[in-house]
């Protein structure tokens, strides 16, 4: 398999290349040059756990590291989980509820992170070099990266985060990693300022070839291919073809469900649920991808008013037609908006906004009808079925992106209760180590060369 960039001035490279490539060296992404046809083998993998269909699934788009190796790796990398087959299964009444927060950062980014860590040490040792990796989070990927390269002698990891714009929590998975290879750094301003941040000097290539820059950001390709599997193994365990409710706020997420269904796995419906940050959710309502406000809300994580894994989704919608794709984007930077000309014509999507009084809502009826405890992210997408858009036909899977302990004080709000986990409640009063800057490319640069 190679690999190709959306801009379409990158092409013919393998998959280790794409690994530490990250953002494309034309600021497009990388996509890969065609999707597999999973059809023929649908029926042989539905009794499949999800270790074992990882490892039918993902040699598809890895064919540079020997099979044996590639097994190994994806077996250790989910050795992690404390829920037997990876993800969790929780039905209620209609609907099922997937549970992606079993790793050991307790989000749904882990399940490609704890794989994407392995990937890195095991190609970097191959070829012997060093990669300073540069990702900016909302709230769960810089955690659930760190927790994958945590101690790696090849690998340095550099974090920005918006300065009081993540839960106190979350902020502390970061921070109280005492390892020396990383860096956690507050930025004033939005996630959307981190990530314009990170985009901007992977786009400047000779710093990035100087200081040997990578990503772990859903623009690194390798986190979407890992983000297949689990939609994968979720639609094969129906009778019917699946509907997933997605949590969405940079659409890496449910942008590996659509690479799903093209792959052929039984998909019928994306329902993409954002919060008030509802700029994804306009486009599919109207054709118009129009930058808005960045709004704090319930859902941190979601909290976002440009996606970066869009350009993905536009480029498959495009034909394939990178000078339409470039025309657009190059209109969204400029401009703030950027239109197709009406709602999009693929019928596969489904989007609606959440609100906060509507995710309080759907936490509390959960916990009032089946004594289960939502985390606002999730509540988005229950509420987006119970809710907003009470027809979506059955199977219903709502993706649970984050365990619920992670956001105390919307699931206290909610519900009345604290939730707790033991791996939370361990990093009370550990020691904190945080870099804090202002949001320009100069302060992010200057903070990186004096570290690496």
């Amino acid at each position: 398999m190679k690999y190709k960039s959306t801009r379409g001035q990158v092409s013919g490279i393998g998959f280790t290349e794409a690994l530490l490539m990250g953002l494309a060296s034309d600021s497009g992404l990388l996509v890969p040059e065609s999707i597999p046809d999973v059809r023929p083998h649908l029926q042989a993998w539905r009794k499949l756990g999800f270790v074992e269909l990882a490892q039918k699934i993902l040699p598809m788009f890895i064919d540079d590291i020997e099979p044996d190796v590639l097994h190994r790796l994806i077996q250790e990398s989910y050795a992690t989980f404390d829920h037997p087959d990876v993800v969790g299964w929780k039905q209620l009444d209609d609907m099922v509820v997937l549970e992606l927060f079993h790793g050991p950062t307790l989000a749904f980014k882990d399940v490609a992170l704890q794989l994407l860590g392995k990937l890195f040490e095991h190609v970097l040792g191959e070829r012997g070099q060093k990669l300073n990796i540069l990702g900016a989070t909302s709230g769960d990927t810089g955690s659930a990266a760190i927790a994958g390269v945590r101690g790696q002698k090849n690998v340095d990891i550099f974090i920005l985060y918006p300065h009081g714009r993540i839960s106190p929590l979350q902020e502390l998975q970061m921070t109280t990693v005492a390892d020396d290879n990383v860096h956690c750094i507050s930025v004033d301003g939005s996630f959307d300022d981190c990530q314009s941040l990170m985009k901007t000097i992977f786009a400047d290539a000779d710093f990035k070839a100087k200081y040997d820059l990578g990503a772990v950001n859903s623009v690194n390709w390798a986190r979407v291919m890992a983000q297949i599997v689990y939609y994968a193994y979720a639609s094969l365990r129906t009778d019917q073809a699946a509907n997933f409710a997605v949590p969405t706020g940079n659409f890496g997420n449910v942008f590996a469900a659509y690479l799903a269904h093209q792959m052929g796995f039984p998909i019928a419906n994306l329902l993409l649920a954002t919060n008030e940050n509802d700029i994804l959710a306009r486009f599919f309502q109207s054709g118009e991808y129009s930058r808005g406000e960045v709004h704090q809300t319930l859902s941190p994580a979601m909290d976002i008013q440009v996606a970066s894994n869009f350009e993905r989704f536009l480029y498959y919608y495009f034909d394939q037609d990178s000078t339409r794709l470039c025309e657009f984007m190059s209109e969204f930077n400029t401009t703030g908006k950027a239109s197709i000309g009406g709602p999009p014509t693929d019928d596969l999507f489904t989007a609606v906004a959440v609100g906060r009084e509507e995710t309080l809502a759907a936490m509390a009826e959960a916990k009032d009808n089946y004594d289960y405890i939502l985390d606002p992210h999730t509540a988005v997408g229950y509420a987006a079925i119970k809710v907003q858009v009470g027809g979506l036909s059955a199977p219903r899977i709502c993706i649970a992106t984050a365990h619920p302990a992670k956001f105390p004080d919307a699931v206290i709000e909610a519900t009345g209760i604290t939730p707790t986990h033991p791996s939370l409640e361990a990093l009370s009063g550990l020691p904190v180590r945080k870099g804090h800057i202002d949001a320009n490319i100069e302060a992010v640069k200057e903070y990186l060369a004096a570290r690496v």
